[in-house]
């Protein structure tokens, strides 16, 4: 049942994503950061740890999941180091996404060459 879940929630977050975009007109990099916004926010009250729980897969992939990383990692720093944690702890859980995102994009940039 799982799988069901997760296909529904990711499924959903784009069908989401794609009716901002073509009924509202909306840029896709607004819509990208207002679901980070989003799921930061269901993570400040702990709502997109109950997604995670319940659909699995599904709701860690999607973007939501990397709002909720950020805050979740901040929320976590600042109880362990208090305020000037804040910062830090924000990109703890999400540096290895970043990182990698930066190492593949610089690979296949220097094998694959644009049309234009």
């Amino acid at each position: 049942m799982i799988y069901i879940y997760s296909f529904l929630f990711a499924g959903i977050i784009c069908l989401l994503g794609e009716i901002l975009m073509t009924s509202f007109k909306i840029k896709p990099g607004v819509v990208t950061s207002l679901f980070v916004s989003v799921g930061a926010f269901l993570d400040i009250f702990n709502i997109y740890d109950y997604f995670i729980e319940k659909c699995g897969g599904g709701a860690i992939v999607v973007i939501t999941s990397f709002g909720h990383s950020l805050i979740h990692g901040a929320l976590n720093s600042v109880k362990t180091d208090g305020f000037l944690g804040l910062m830090s702890g924000m990109f703890s859980l999400t540096a290895s996404g970043i990182t990698a995102t930066i190492v593949f994009s610089f690979i296949f940039a220097l094998i694959f060459r644009p049309k234009n």
